[in-house]
């Protein structure tokens, strides 16, 4: 599939896309600004982790890369993929319950942690994306 050579990017609907699981070596992007705010990318095979104005949004280990992610009030919603399965941690609302979706089918109710952390693993395979969204419940 397509991989974000730049590492981080906005797309024309408006969302972002970041991380390339094909890199070898940890490579980042700093700095990388959009609606008013600065993210920061680290990126490889091994793992990819956004940052938005200093905070945690987004890691999977092993590395992935995410298309037209878009966060709200309500959750977030982005495609993934990757060269294997991976564990994939997000920062949302703390101590709130979620319903997680892949492929549009329900994979389960999920409750954040006090830090707002939640936690899902995710079956990948480098030919073809796979869908995720997470709705406050």
């Amino acid at each position: 599939m397509s991989v974000v050579s730049e590492l981080i990017r906005t797309e024309a609907d408006g969302t972002i896309s970041f991380g390339n699981y094909e890199l070898a070596q940890k490579t980042k992007k700093s700095d990388f600004e959009y609606e008013g705010d600065l993210y920061k990318v680290k990126t490889f095979k091994e793992i990819t982790k956004l940052e938005k104005n200093g905070r945690f949004v987004y890691e999977s280990v092993p590395g992935t890369t995410v298309n037209h992610m878009r966060v709200t009030e309500n959750g977030m919603e982005f495609d993934v993929e990757g060269f294997a399965d991976a564990q994939i941690t997000v920062e949302l609302e703390e101590d709130t319950d979620y319903v997680i979706a892949v492929d549009g089918s329900q994979a389960g109710e999920m409750k954040t942690n006090l830090g707002g952390k939640l936690v899902i693993g995710v079956e990948l395979d480098s030919t073809r994306k796979t869908s995720v969204r997470i709705e406050k419940k």
